[in-house]
């Protein structure tokens, strides 16, 4: 099993689409990079002025300091697009060595710069943070990945993202080989602890009168139950939700509840596993038999991947 500090699969996920870096990443992008910019430069740059002449031109590269995915180069060419924007400079040439997406190894080139040292210099610091987080992001969903990899069991994200940073983070998650859940409230219904004890305090505890209700709104809706007591599962299966949610049920639960779905009578919804599982502990709840197991940590505490910038010399 892949260590927390190793990416194993030579070629990714087996299948896995190219991932797409859309309209709601490059709008995403767009507004983070102009705070990323002015929080590092809200005036001038008091150190690059003095000391770098204003028409030096240089190349950099950009580095891998370990292996890992690579994930965030467009973001680097949008930033270095604004910074010019905002400085009404040539833009740098920023020459994509290696796509989003792809494994690298340490030493490994993802990019080349070439431009004004000065505008470089600006654009370091910001393009790092955006590249080594998602890049983290996207190594950390890979080592999930190649943990569950044979089992049939699909890895997929959750909402537990830096605020502002969802679009991106989910973009690497793809990168990385794993599924998004839902980007947000609107696009599917999942009644959680807390809306089972809402309505019970309300006196309402009927799983199938919520999803009727819910139905009842949005027709069409997919509805996904959470449960995190293997006595409840007979009133949800009954309750027929598209998917339901096992909460931090142990193994042996786990097991339990795939076997008693395989012999339900009725609509079998797809079985999806969350609550600490950790990249250690992963294969083992996937060989379960669940479809889906969800991990909040490869948005919430992925490590950055170390990247760092060299300056061509000579």
């Amino acid at each position: 099993m892949p260590g927390p500090d190793s990416v194993t699969s030579s070629d990714g996920p087996e299948n896995a689409k190219p991932p797409v870096f859309g309209d709601s990443e490059r709008d995403e992008a767009k507004i983070l990079i102009g705070r990323a910019l002015t929080e590092d430069m809200p005036r001038d740059d008091v150190t690059s002025e003095p000391l770098v002449p204003e028409s030096l031109r240089i190349e950099a590269d950009l580095v891998s300091r370990q292996a890992g995915v690579g994930c965030g180069l467009p973001v680097v060419v949008l930033l270095f697009e604004e910074l010019a924007r905002r400085e009404s400079a040539p833009v740098v040439e920023v020459e994509i060595r290696t796509g989003d997406g792809q494994e690298v190894r340490t030493g490994d080139v993802l990019a080349t710069m070439r431009g004004h040292a000065r505008a470089i210099l600006r654009g370091e610091r910001p393009a790092l943070n955006f590249l080594q987080h998602l890049s983290g992001v996207a190594t950390r969903s890979r080592q999930f990945v190649d943990a569950i990899a044979g089992t049939g069991c699909s890895l997929y994200d959750t909402r537990k993202t830096i605020p502002g940073w969802r679009s991106l983070e989910k973009y690497a998650v793809r990168c990385g080989g794993g599924s998004n859940h839902r980007m947000d409230l609107s696009e599917f219904a999942l009644i959680k602890d807390n809306h089972r004890q809402i309505c019970a305090s309300l006196g309402d505890s009927d799983f199938a009168g919520w999803i009727r209700k819910i139905r009842g709104v949005r027709s069409a809706a997919l509805v996904e139950l959470e449960i995190d007591n293997p006595e409840d599962l007979p009133a949800a299966l009954e309750a027929k939700p598209d998917l339901l949610l096992l909460d931090n049920f142990s193994l042996s639960d786990l097991r339990r509840a795939v076997e008693f779905v395989s012999q339900w009578p009725g609509p079998r919804p797809e079985l999806e596993a969350s609550g600490g599982v950790e990249l250690s502990t992963a294969r083992e709840v996937a060989e379960t038999g669940v479809e889906r197991v969800a991990v909040g940590a490869i948005t919430h505490s992925a490590p950055a991947l170390d990247i760092g910038l060299d300056f061509r010399t000579g």
